[in-house]
């Protein structure tokens, strides 16, 4: 990650920032609660972290850059679970109390000082390459609906029906491994309306009546989720004039596109006039977010990102780390839309939702 001095808050976040932007959306213990003891809701967390860890492992074990991988993604599962039981124990120890930003941050750190970088790799280079392949496809369907608001929602569906790869979730994963996904099944399958947040209305009757000049979009997963979900979404913008900031991650996490990776998708997606699927791409500007989890606190992104999203008057949050885990409640300068699968048991009980929920939260400035 860039050192943190170089690091400096998302400049669209509503100020004093100290004030009115709290990264993590769930609570997991309120001032009242005894600081020694841990709450049900840490409680529950720790243990959706701890149940996460043998699939962590078994990715670990295979990683073929690593030597010895079986002996050290033991000793991550070993060093993992043991800070997971003392924060059981004492919230406040490895700088707790715990939230979801530490949780994911204590098992980067273990696996990247254990000498694991990428340990999703493998899956993230099969699933971009089955994507890329289906991207003509995705888009010529979504290209053949003549209604601008049928369409606007059939893209929307397809980014959550991306968002499903994601491997940070134990059933997903488990899933996954059983037999892949199948990216139009999913767009067919969602959850009906109304989601448990939908302001997707709202967001058609604005789009049929207003151009951005300026997105910036945090992006999430590989595969499916950015290439045949957000890729073609992204698409329409540029189409309709609107200039598209894709943030991605510095480091690997998970299987989160990172920023390297998304230069050489978008590469090879364009077409030898730099064109997308016959769409201008020159608008298009991938940017470094600077974080290296898969959850975001926006108080901390790097310089680059800061400085073009300077003029932008719209900020995109995708996926359940950065839209909902994370950032639910930002408020924003500018319109605002955070859009993510909800994964969890624990998110959907929270939101008050159904597992495999949809969060679809618009915000404008004026209202």
């Amino acid at each position: 990650m860039e050192s943190a001095s170089e690091m400096v808050p998302f400049p669209l976040l509503q100020t004093p920032i100290e004030s009115n932007y709290r990264a993590c959306t769930i609570p997991y213990r309120f001032p009242s609660d005894n600081p020694k003891r841990p709450t049900p809701t840490e409680l529950a967390w720790i243990d959706l972290f701890r149940n996460s860890i043998p699939s962590f492992k078994k990715r670990a074990e295979s990683d073929p850059t690593v030597p010895d991988a079986p002996d050290r993604a033991e000793k991550f599962a070993e060093r993992y679970g043991a800070i997971l039981e003392d924060l059981k124990k004492d919230p406040e120890s490895h700088g707790g109390p715990p939230d979801c930003i530490l949780l994911c941050r204590i098992r980067e750190q273990i696996l990247r000082e254990l000498g694991f970088r990428d340990i999703f790799k493998k899956v993230k280079d099969e699933e971009n390459a089955k994507a890329i392949s289906l991207f003509s496809d995705v888009v010529n369907l979504n290209d053949a609906i003549e209604d601008e608001g049928k369409r606007l929602e059939n893209l929307v569906r397809g980014i959550f029906a991306g968002n499903i790869f994601d491997l940070g979730s134990a059933q997903l994963a488990e899933v996954f491994s059983k037999d892949g996904m199948s990216f139009l099944a999913s767009c067919q399958n969602l959850l009906p309306r109304p989601w448990v947040i939908d302001d997707l209305d709202t967001f058609k009757l604005k789009w049929s009546k207003k151009s951005w000049k300026k997105a910036i979009i945090f992006v999430d997963n590989s595969g499916a989720d950015i290439i045949l979900g957000i890729l073609p979404f992204a698409r329409e913008l540029l189409r309709r004039g609107t200039q598209v900031v894709l943030a991605a991650n510095d480091l690997p996490s998970i299987n989160d596109v990172t920023y390297p990776e998304l230069i050489e998708i978008i590469s090879k997606l364009k077409d030898e006039n730099g064109k997308l699927m016959g769409v201008d791409a020159s608008n298009l500007l991938i940017a470094n977010s600077g974080n290296d989890l898969p959850v975001i606190d926006l108080a901390q992104v790097s310089q680059e990102l800061a400085f073009l999203a300077a003029d932008a008057d719209l900020v995109i949050m995708e996926g359940m780390g950065r839209g909902i885990e994370t950032n639910l409640y930002a408020q924003f300068k500018c319109d605002s839309l955070k859009i993510a699968m909800v994964k969890h048991p624990e998110v959907a009980q929270f939101l008050g939702g159904r597992l495999y929920d949809c969060v679809f939260k618009y915000s404008d400035v004026l209202g």
